[in-house]
């Protein structure tokens, strides 16, 4: 199984983020967009592991809550991979409880190393993917100020009350996920 360990981002929010999709589809012809049903926060990123490990995972993301309340992010910028101007995939950066959001990051972290998994030691940037582009993309100055504009919006907060655990299934050249297991963060 393809496992990863996310933030799933509420219908309320999807609406918000998929007014910016729309927008971008108008801006930078030939995005292909995520599913809104699918938009997530990735905390970690397992690939390919055996199926056996799934009940450790869903500890591991239980142990990383402890004393962790419910939360809040705000999208906040567009962003891009490897970077806005040459991008392959466009993501909204966020702010806000990023503290709680990387404490929880780094416990699962640990704790994926103490079952032998690699981890990931890129710098974490904490992001939700909103689209792809295969092309060889070089953003235009009034694309960029176009973009800015969209960020300029006042999104409402996301409340983040749970993190999953999903698989990850690769679908025309996106990924579609079922979720394993949901752990709930307690309030204090």
């Amino acid at each position: 199984m393809r496992f990863f360990i996310a933030l799933e981002i509420p219908e309320s929010s999807r609406n918000q983020l998929e007014v910016v999709q729309k927008e971008m589809e108008f801006i930078i012809p030939g995005i292909r967009l995520t599913n809104p049903d699918k938009l997530h926060l990735t905390i970690a990123f397992l690939g390919e592991r055996p199926e056996k490990i799934r009940d450790a995972l869903t500890q591991i993301i239980r142990d990383s809550v402890t004393n962790i309340p419910p939360f809040t992010i705000t999208p906040a910028y567009i962003d891009g991979f490897p970077n806005l101007h040459n991008a392959d995939v466009f993501w909204v950066g966020v702010k806000g409880d990023i503290d709680k959001l990387m404490v929880v990051r780094e416990r699962i972290k640990d704790g994926l190393i103490s079952l032998g998994l690699d981890t990931n030691e890129k710098r974490y940037i904490p992001h939700i993917s909103i689209g792809k582009i295969n092309d060889s993309f070089h953003l235009q100055p009034q694309q960029e100020k176009r973009l800015q504009e969209i960020m300029m919006e006042d999104f409402a907060p996301i409340c983040i009350s749970s993190i999953k655990l999903f698989e990850s299934i690769p679908e025309e050249g996106f990924h579609t996920h079922n979720t394993l297991a949901e752990i709930p963060l307690k309030p204090d």
